[in-house]
Parts: C-alpha cells; sequence; structure tokens
C-alpha cells in the first residue's frame, strides 16, 4: 500500500523546525508553538498539516512577519539539484508556503523575498497568487526581474505563478480576464534554456487559449516563424489541446493543415475483446493513391465507453510521417485498460478512429469485458 500523502510532513519535522526557530529567536514560545501544532495531528491530512503549522506559528511567536519570515527562511534545507524527479521530500517546507501566503500581505517586499527562497526549494506558485491579487504592480515589477534570475526554479515561478488556471489554486480573475497582462512575462521566457520553464510557458499559454482562443493563436503565429525547434515544440505544447481536436488553425501552424488524400484500411483488433485489466492492439494501414508525397500527423482516438452508457473521445499521439507517392505504412498501438486511481474503465463497445491531419478516419470496435 503506497504511503500516505500526509506522512510526507510528519511531526518530527515540526519539532525540528520549532527547535532551528528557538535557536534563532530566543522570545520563540516552543511549548506554545508546538502544542498548537500539534493538536489532532494525526488526523490532518497534508494540506491541513501545512496550514495548521503555519497558523501555529502565528499564534505562538507573535513575532513581526518579517523577524519571523527571515528566521524561517534560515531554516530552509539546501537548493533543489533537479528540476523534476525530488519525489515529497520537498513537501517539508509546504508550512512556509502557508505562512507567506496567509501572513504577509502586509509586507510584499519581505514577502517576495522570502518566495525567492522558498522557490528553490519546493514552490511559491501558490502563496504568490494572494500577492498578484493584492500588490499586482509591485509582483509583477518582481516578476520581471526574475525572468532573468540564474534559477530555473525561479524563472519557472514567473510563468507558474501567474498562470490563471493553475491547477489545484484559485484562479487568477484578472489575469484570467486580460491575458494581455502576463504575455510580456511570457515573451521573455519562450526561449529560456531549460524545458522546465519552456513547458511552464506552454501551460500558461494553453490556459490561455481555454478563455482567450484567439490571443493564444495569434501569439504562436507571432511566435512561429524563425522559432527554434524548442520553441516550436514548446507552442505545438500550448495548442495541444486544438490540435487534438483538429482544429484548421493549429494544424495549418503546424504545418498538417491540408487534408490527408489517403485510404486507410480497417483497423484489427487483437485481443477483439480483452477484459478490464488487460490490453489490446490496434493495427492499420494508411495508402497514398496520389502522385506526390504527404506529410501526415496520425493520432488514435479512442471512443471508450462511459458508466452511463455513452462514449467519451481520448486522443492519443502517434506518430508523424511523410508518405510517399503510392506507399504504405502499417501503424500499430497499443490501448491498456490497467485500472488506474485517476480513471475508470467501463465495460461496453469503444470505438477507434484514426486522425489523420485532424480527419478522423474509422477503424472498427472492440468489446471490453469486465
Amino acid at each position: 500500500m503506497a504511503e500516505p500523502l500526509k506522512n510526507s510532513l510528519p511531526f518530527s519535522l515540526v519539532e525540528d523546525l520549532s527547535h532551528r526557530l528557538a535557536a534563532d529567536l530566543p522570545s520563540f514560545d516552543e511549548v506554545s508553538f508546538l502544542e498548537r501544532a500539534g493538536n489532532g495531528w494525526d488526523r490532518l491530512e497534508l494540506m491541513a498539516r501545512g496550514e495548521r503549522v503555519a497558523e501555529a506559528l502565528r499564534e505562538a511567536s507573535r513575532l513581526p512577519f518579517p523577524v519571523l519570515a527571515a528566521s524561517l527562511g534560515k531554516t530552509l534545507g539546501p537548493e533543489l539539484e533537479k528540476t523534476e524527479g525530488n519525489g515529497m521530500t520537498p513537501f517539508r517546507h509546504l508550512p512556509f508556503s502557508f505562512f507567506l501566503a496567509r501572513f504577509g500581505l502586509e509586507f510584499p517586499e519581505e514577502a517576495l523575498d522570502a518566495m525567492h527562497g522558498l522557490t528553490r526549494r519546493f514552490t511559491a506558485e501558490f502563496c504568490i497568487r494572494p500577492y498578484l491579487q493584492h500588490h499586482r504592480d509591485r509582483t509583477m515589477a518582481r516578476l520581471s526581474i526574475w525572468t532573468r534570475d540564474p534559477s530555473p526554479h525561479v524563472r519557472r515561478l514567473v510563468s507558474e505563478g501567474t498562470r490563471p488556471r493553475l491547477p489545484w489554486a484559485s484562479r487568477l480573475r484578472e489575469f484570467q480576464q486580460d491575458p494581455s497582462l502576463a504575455l510580456p512575462l511570457l515573451e521573455t521566457l519562450k526561449d529560456d534554456p531549460h524545458p522546465y520553464v519552456r513547458r511552464s510557458v506552454a501551460n500558461h499559454l494553453a490556459d490561455i487559449g481555454k478563455d482567450h482562443p484567439r490571443v493564444l493563436f495569434d501569439t504562436a503565429r507571432a511566435w512561429w516563424p524563425n522559432g527554434s525547434t524548442d520553441r516550436r515544440k514548446m507552442l505545438e505544447h500550448a495548442l495541444r489541446t486544438f490540435i487534438k481536436a483538429g482544429h484548421p488553425e493549429a494544424l495549418d501552424l503546424i504545418g498538417y493543415g491540408d487534408t490527408a488524400q489517403v485510404e486507410v484500411s480497417p483497423g484489427s483488433f487483437h485481443p477483439r475483446s480483452p477484459r478490464r485489466g488487460e490490453s489490446t492492439k490496434v493495427t492499420f494501414s494508411i495508402e497514398n493513391p496520389s502522385p506526390r508525397s504527404q506529410d501526415l500527423l496520425v493520432d488514435l482516438r479512442l471512443d471508450a465507453m462511459k458508466a452511463n452508457g455513452t462514449q467519451r473521445p481520448r486522443v492519443f499521439k502517434l506518430r508523424r510521417l511523410t508518405l510517399g507517392a503510392g506507399s504504405r505504412e502499417t501503424l500499430q498501438a497499443q490501448l491498456s485498460f490497467r485500472e488506474m486511481t485517476t480513471r475508470t474503465h467501463h465495460p461496453g463497445r469503444h470505438t477507434v478512429f484514426a486522425l489523420i491531419n485532424g480527419v478522423p478516419h474509422l477503424l472498427g470496435s472492440f468489446t471490453l469485458r469486465p
């Protein structure tokens, strides 16, 4: 059984934090802090633990925010050496994020200084959002400086922190209504040397596209010409939802706007009736009967059965290929129905299409068994 997420912040780390603060701040009341933080600790989930420690810090210390924030900064561990694959260890700093979000708004400069240190060890994309709402100009000025920071963690915060639809965070309504607020920051970061930062720029642009598709397309068209391979990959990621949906302008932008003149064979499925937890292999062929070669973007669309008996489409990336005149290509894809906590597979008829330059071609159907 997987370790509960809340165990990423055990009470032993809170006790260690308390000892460090007491050593730096003689007036810090360790007894009161630990009593407040530890009340009902075992019943608290991860986020509730982070919030409880932040509240206990505020209530037990009664120190001015700048003093306590500076002392908390001294307790931070070493900077993250990697941008990914750090596991849950950085969540030991979760209380600091809650503390900055809730108690620093009267001291924005000191809070932003603290976030600069925190994001290099954990993340500040959540705690910076209240400052964008209450101190927008001051925070945006700081973010503009951070676009040139040596740390990719700090540069990523510029894009990720201003995302209007950041997952698991409150919406930034002003930025959602007016994407031009953040676009100058993204402009500076669009060719960032680190893929960690460019991926955030792409996700931010995708957020914009959900509310303002015209802004997304105009931005992509402005940035595409003479763009590096990395920049174009970033823009394709930003446009991914529209590309999967076969949106003509998105396909045209990435070079697959022409309707493919192809013949597609019926698909074969092996096994024809897989069970939940198993997989099936789809095999089909594409033939180019025309006298010229064609550039093809081939995806697979699975219309999967839902609990209510209707089907829901899911699109999977498959291949890009140039098919010469009169030539034929056979493609295969594996569709897995392994049980996952994030997706339930329902028995019944599933239909599969090949999407070729956005146009669906029916391959056939199969039945998923219980």
